[in-house]
């Protein structure tokens, strides 16, 4: 496959992307334009009622809580960890950070000592910011544990009424005291990141076990937002909502810094519930939703059962894994909306996407074409050459969403970067066809039987199509005459299936033999990321052991 890029002409967006315009910037436009619209829209699982800030009341905490971080001795560069649920918090505090030119760190809150420790001692971070408890867990205790390991960590902030010593509460030290008043006209104005300053340290979700500190600039940001504004034709009337943290890269993006841009309004929402979800798409008409696969399932199967007036929903973005045909099929009939197959990374946002203009079924045979401003290109593993239409090979970008490498591991992203500049992905793809990619895999993730590459996306999406199977991971196993076999995990949708009756299914899809599973495994849920990532290294090391 040669290089390809976005076919679409350049636009208005692309003098934006020159013009030094930062998150900031369009928080200011969005005050001008919308002063009384809400910027965000938090609902909670526990029943709290919802709270509305619009974009005046954003853009006034976001000068105190600039000027508590700067009064915390927060300075130009550092990074504040943020370990938040989805919340207005965690938008008004990573807009603080960029207001006195320090960076986001977000972190998600599935996270623990080992992983806090670990980010927070690589960023030298000196100031935390969570929850006291959530769920059970207690977040007071460990985060005392973590600065008592890690000596830049000076300060504490949670909310909800921290225990521990030294611990400040968030309401009642940074909202609950002026402290813009304390500072000298236009000192936030000076200390204001540019459009190259560093915005945001986030950790990869950890698919491999090994998380890295990925670094975006202002700029880089802005690209990523706005081209998925542009190929999808988003608008300030959009109401968007997400399934999984914003303290990741999707959430961060699609329902975030993209909501701003536009001047729209986001849905946050602290914990996934699809009868929640389906509760807030109801009321407050939400047009546009980004998740995983996994979340469209749940919401279709809660649809059926439970109906709602969702008539203003009309897209539903989707990555991290191949959406069946069938998928594409519900959301329509059930959900009434379009499915948009998107593929990216944390290291680049939305790389490629399927079109508005596209047939609706693309989104089950395509990951999309580049956006304006990337490029893409799939390799031979061995040569390093293209491959040929058809053939599977390794994925590889580079363009305007690119990030700015791994922190304080330059030498780990440089060994991700090919001698002429691209980023290896990691992820094996072929061309669809279509002029875009379809994604075969992760390296890792492939299954070498004897000869055979078992094309493990499209085996997943083959089977997701059985209606005794909710959800299911195709994983290796070890073979002592073919070097590995496939296996399926299953997540069944009551009794479970044998391995005949997969058989027999994949025989009726016309799928070669050599592909099919040779094992299976039935179990109550797949081990996953927040993102909604399954992580495949721990079904295999469980395989192994078995």
């Amino acid at each position: 496959m040669s290089v390809v890029e976005s076919s679409a002409p350049a636009s208005r967006a692309g003098t934006g992307l020159r013009d030094g315009r930062t998150v900031l910037d369009h928080l200011r436009e969005a005050v001008h334009r919308y002063p009384d619209r809400s910027a965000t829209i938090c609902w909670y699982a526990d029943g709290r009622p919802a709270e509305r800030r619009s974009y005046a009341e954003l853009s006034a905490t976001v000068e105190r809580l600039a000027a508590a971080l700067a009064r915390l001795g927060v300075r130009r560069g550092d990074v504040v960890t943020l370990q938040l649920p989805n919340s207005w918090q965690l938008v008004a505090l990573s807009l603080a950070c960029a207001r006195i030119g320090a960076a986001a760190g977000p972190v998600a809150p599935i996270m623990r000592r080992r992983e806090l420790e670990f980010m927070t001692r690589l960023t030298e971070s000196p100031v935390y910011v969570g929850v006291t408890s959530l769920r059970g867990y207690s977040y007071d205790e460990m985060s005392a544990e973590v600065a008592r390991a890690v000596p830049t960590l000076r300060h504490r902030v949670l909310l909800g009424g921290p225990t521990t010593e030294g611990a400040l509460d968030f309401d009642a030290f940074l909202l609950g005291r002026a402290w813009e008043d304390d500072l000298a006209p236009g000192e936030l104005d000076d200390l204001e990141a540019g459009p190259d300053d560093l915005a945001q340290v986030m950790f990869t979700s950890g698919t491999t076990g090994e998380p890295k500190g990925v670094m975006h600039s202002h700029r880089t940001l802005y690209a990523i937002n706005r081209r998925q504004i542009e190929v999808l034709g988003l608008t300030p009337d959009e109401i968007t909502a997400m399934g999984s943290p914003t303290t990741l890269q999707g959430g961060y993006t699609w329902n975030f810094v993209m909501p701003i841009m536009l001047g729209a309004s986001a849905v946050q929402v602290d914990a996934w519930d699809p009868t929640l979800m389906l509760r807030i798409f109801e009321a407050e008409r939400v047009t546009f939703f980004y998740g995983a696969p996994t979340f469209l399932m749940d919401l279709i199967r809660e649809q059926r059962q439970w109906p709602r007036d969702i008539s203003a929903l009309r897209a539903f973005g989707t990555g991290s894994a191949p959406v069946p045909p069938v998928l594409v099929e519900q959301a329509r009939d059930v959900l009434g909306c379009r499915v948009y197959a998107v593929w990216g990374m944390t290291e680049n946002g939305c790389v490629t996407v399927t079109r508005p203009e596209d047939p609706l079924m693309r989104a089950a045979e395509s990951d999309g074409t580049p956006v304006p401003g990337m490029r893409v290109r799939i390799v031979d593993e061995s040569t390093g050459e293209p491959v040929t239409a058809g053939e599977v090979g390794l994925l590889q970008v580079r363009g305007e969403n690119q990030c700015l490498g791994y922190y304080r591991r330059p030498e780990l992203y440089r060994q991700s970067l090919t001698p002429d500049g691209w980023f290896d992905t990691g992820d094996l793809a072929r061309d669809d066809g279509y002029g875009g990619i379809r994604i075969a895999g992760r390296v890792k993730d492939i299954i070498a039987r004897g000869a055979e590459k078992v094309p493990v996306a499209e085996v997943e999406a083959a089977l997701l199509r059985h209606p005794a199977i909710r959800d299911v991971a195709v994983v290796g196993y070890p073979d002592p005459r073919l070097g590995e076999r496939a296996c399926a995990v299953i997540v069944p949708e009551g009794p479970a299936p044998t391995l005949d009756d997969l058989r027999a299914h994949l025989t009726t899809l016309g799928m070669a033999k050599p592909y099919w599973p040779e094992r299976i495994s039935v179990v109550d849920e797949l081990p996953k990321t927040p993102s909604g990532k399954v992580q495949k290294f721990i079904l295999r090391d469980q395989l192994k052991a078995a």
